[in-house]
């Protein structure tokens, strides 16, 4: 152990050396590492004293400048809060004392690992929420100052207005014209800084919504405040517009002689008409309404978290205001035509194609300029002058015809008018729709153009938001489908096919045509295109019809039920058509084959609709309504699938009536030939020329001649399955008979039987190449019969 070290001379000033125990092991390591022995002090003592006061001196250098930069940041920081400027002289104060980490007892070690880990962690979440603070005050101020050009923007407006009306009350004279001018000058100029001011407020908060969406209170406030400013100014700027108008002589008179002598006059359009300072005014005025809308439409989106790019809606305020005076004078004319409906019709498409080209030529540029991305001057106008059309007809006809339609006396007089209504309505819709799809359908889906375009462009809007209107125009295209089925049905030659066919006339490039596509291919009689004519002609009155659910509806409940209504009839029909075996004959085949046929011509119909996109769409709708959870599945995609897996099943079955008819007439005719097998007991000259047996040729006649009946008759697919499982079923039939096992012990008879075989095989022969193919248990027999002969000799 080293010796403890000289005391000092008395006198000195040198401090105590601390214990051995109090050094901490990095003092310890560190006095071993420059003193290894006691003779070391003296001389590495004054080395190492100079090269730690100089470490130390520039250390306390780097703390100074440290200090400083330090001080500086945290002026700039926290100059707004006084707990974060006593926690920085605090951390000041530590730094200004960090030469005791030195010291002689380590103290200040603990304390610098305290301020690093927990007081600077704490200090930058004060700066931060300091930052936050901030921020959300430069925010507020901006809006605050945003709000305030608002408020006086909106206020000049409105004085503007005031000062307006007051000149007006002035004489008309030169300088009172100007002051005027000047005022309106004004006037528009102070609405556009209040709709930028509103643009720039929106632009904040959308900003805000994206990257603070948790400001909610601010939020709230800026809107209730922009609000207001609104409710103020749209309808300031509506009537504004409507004056204007007034004053450019909109809208123009009508002309109710010539509209009621069936001939209505070209209107003038005086939007096309104005020129120089008015149609300046007006343009102004114009896109003053459209910016106003702009804004609108994007205070919208953003409330409804819809910030995505849209298309735009149809309606146009600035349209709108264009034809309300027209609707209250076109209604008037309306009231006077209730029992003439057409002439309403005529009038709304008369005022509507008059003036969209001047709409269209005038405003869609001031609609571009507007910046109101997508929407159209002509749509927008087409669609108001159809809403017009619209609400008059559900108020004041849909209304009545619906109450008289649930009184049972007046039920049957309600029927023509509803139906001459809907004619009218389908037909004008037609129309309409004609004057935009050129430029707008044709840039559309067939989806957007239901649920978009034709929102606002069809008139049967209305029974989409009335379902029980519904429900009673359904019945009534029911009632009337009956009516022209029942005209159809007491027409026999309905039933009838094309003559040609009829009569038997099948050319030879047709046999084993089995791609059916028509009527004629597929033999079905007249009543069948009828049925589908008419189910289609329900289904297409309601193509223009908006909403997809609504569509589905209507459909269900007339096309497809007169489609359930006409099976029922083909079934009525065939049990009337009685076959029996023992007296089997062409004609009542030839008539249950037509009714095969029109079931299998059905079947194919509704298949092709069903793979057509609306009622694919159509369907995935309704699968979706029906099972939310089961979105997109495509298992059962076809519209019409019960119906056809019900056609299929009953084609399958009339199928298998005629095929077991047949069976049983051929077991009946040959079963002497087959079960008894007299004839193998009848001697046979070998030299003799064989024939067909006697009393296998009446079963074979019959069954030529049912075969060639019913190629003529049943479609060619159906055909060619009746006659392969006639062939199974005779196959099965005689392999299994008892002449297999008595033929056994009469070998001299295999050539006899052999030849009635190949008989058989002959009447299949004109439907395929080697029938023998389809009769797998016959040849197996006959090989075996005849190898069986051959060891016999």
């Amino acid at each position: 152990m080293e010796a403890p070290p000289p005391p000092p001379p008395h006198g000195s000033a040198t401090p105590a050396l601390p214990k051995h125990t109090d050094l901490s092991s990095e003092q310890l390591s560190f006095l071993h590492q420059h003193f290894q022995t006691p003779k070391d002090l003296p001389h590495k003592a004054p080395l190492l004293l100079s090269e730690l006061d100089r470490n130390c001196f520039d250390l306390d250098r780097d703390l100074i400048a440290l200090q400083t930069i330090l001080a500086k940041s945290c002026v700039s920081w926290i100059s707004h809060s006084f707990e974060a400027k006593s926690d920085a002289r605090r951390l000041n104060h530590d730094l200004q004392n960090l030469s005791l980490l030195t010291s002689q007892h380590g103290i200040g070690s603990k304390r610098f690992h305290r301020v690093l880990a927990k007081e600077l962690p704490q200090l930058t979440q004060k700066v931060l929420r300091i930052e936050a603070i901030r921020s959300y005050v430069e925010t507020t101020l901006k809006l605050e100052a945003l709000v305030g050009d608002l408020e006086d923007a909106v206020l000049c407006f409105m004085n503007c207005q005031t000062s307006i009306m007051f000149s007006a009350k002035l004489s008309k004279s030169s300088l009172s014209n100007i002051f005027g001018m000047q005022e309106f000058g004004t006037k528009h100029e102070k609405l556009l800084q209040a709709i930028k001011a509103m643009n720039d407020i929106e632009d904040k908060l959308v900003d805000l919504v994206l990257l603070q969406p948790h400001w909610h209170h601010l939020l709230k406030s800026v809107d209730a405040r922009v609000e207001k400013n609104l409710t103020i100014l749209r309808p300031q700027v509506s009537a504004d517009h409507r004056s204007l108008l007034i004053s450019l002589g909109w809208p123009p008179k009508l002309s109710l002689s010539k509209v009621e002598g069936g001939h209505i006059s070209d209107l003038p359009n005086p939007l096309v008409i104005m020129e120089g300072e008015k149609r300046k005014t007006y343009s102004n005025s114009f896109i003053s309404l459209c910016a106003l809308q702009h804004f609108q439409i994007r205070r919208e989106k953003r409330q409804s978290n819809r910030l995505e790019q849209e298309k735009c809606n149809i309606r146009l305020w600035a349209i709108d205001e264009l034809v309300s005076p027209i609707a209250s004078r076109m209604e008037h004319h309306f009231s006077k035509w209730v029992d003439q409906p057409e002439f309403m019709f005529a009038l709304a498409y008369k005022i509507t194609i008059d003036f969209i080209e001047g709409i269209d030529e005038v405003l869609q540029p001031l609609i571009d300029r507007a910046r109101l991305v997508s929407c159209s001057a002509k749509e927008a106008w087409v669609s108001a002058m159809v809403q017009i059309l619209s609400r008059f007809l559900e108020t004041r006809l849909f209304s009545s015809l619906a109450d008289q339609y649930n009184d049972k006396h007046m039920k049957v007089e309600v029927i023509p008018s509803w139906l001459h209504l809907i004619d009218l309505l389908l037909t004008f819709n037609k129309q309409i729709q004609s004057l935009v799809s050129l430029e707008i359908c044709h840039f559309l889906t067939e989806s957007d153009r239901f649920q978009g375009l034709s929102r606002g462009i069809s008139l049967l809007t209305m029974f989409c938001d009335r379902p029980e209107w519904l429900k009673i125009w359904a019945k009534i295209e029911m009632k009337n489908a009956y009516k022209k089925l029942k005209a159809e049905l007491q027409d026999h030659k309905s039933w009838n096919v094309d003559s040609k066919l009829q009569a038997g006339f099948l050319p030879d490039t047709e046999r084993g045509h089995y791609i059916l596509s028509t009527r004629e291919d597929h033999k079905a009689p007249f009543i069948a295109e009828s049925a589908l004519k008419i189910a289609w002609e329900m289904i297409d009155r309601c193509q223009t019809m908006p909403a997809v659910l609504p569509r589905i509806q209507f459909i269900r409940s007339t096309a497809v039920r007169f489609l359930w209504y006409f099976l029922k009839v083909l079934l009525l029909r065939y049990k009337g058509t009685e076959i029996d075996s023992e007296n089997l004959n062409d004609d009542a085949l030839g008539r249950r084959c037509i009714l095969i046929n029109a079931a299998r011509y059905i079947e194919f119909r509704l298949q092709q609709w069903s793979d057509s996109v609306d009622f694919l769409e159509m369907k995935v709708a309704e699968n979706d309504c029906k099972n939310p959870r089961n979105v997109g599945n495509i298992d059962h995609n076809c519209f019409f699938e019960e119906e056809i897996k019900s056609l299929c099943e009953i084609e399958t079955n009339w199928l298998m009536d005629i095929i077991a008819v047949i069976l049983r007439q051929f077991e009946t005719l040959s079963w002497d030939y087959v079960k008894q097998a007299k004839h193998l007991q009848q001697e046979v000259s070998v030299a003799s020329n064989l024939a067909v047996s006697v009393d296998f040729v009446d079963a074979l006649d019959a069954l030529k001649s049912h075969l060639h009946a019913l190629e003529m008759t049943l479609n060619p697919k159906d055909f060619l399955d009746l006659w392969r499982s006639l062939a199974e079923g005779l196959d099965h039939f005689i392999f299994f008979s008892n002449i297999f096992a008595e033929i056994q012990f009469y070998a001299n008879r295999v050539n006899q039987f052999e030849t009635d075989i190949q008989a058989l095989f002959s009447v299949f022969k004109s439907y395929c190449v080697r029938p023998e193919a389809f009769f797998p248990n016959i040849r197996k027999g006959l090989k075996l019969l005849k190898v069986n002969k051959e060891r016999g000799k």
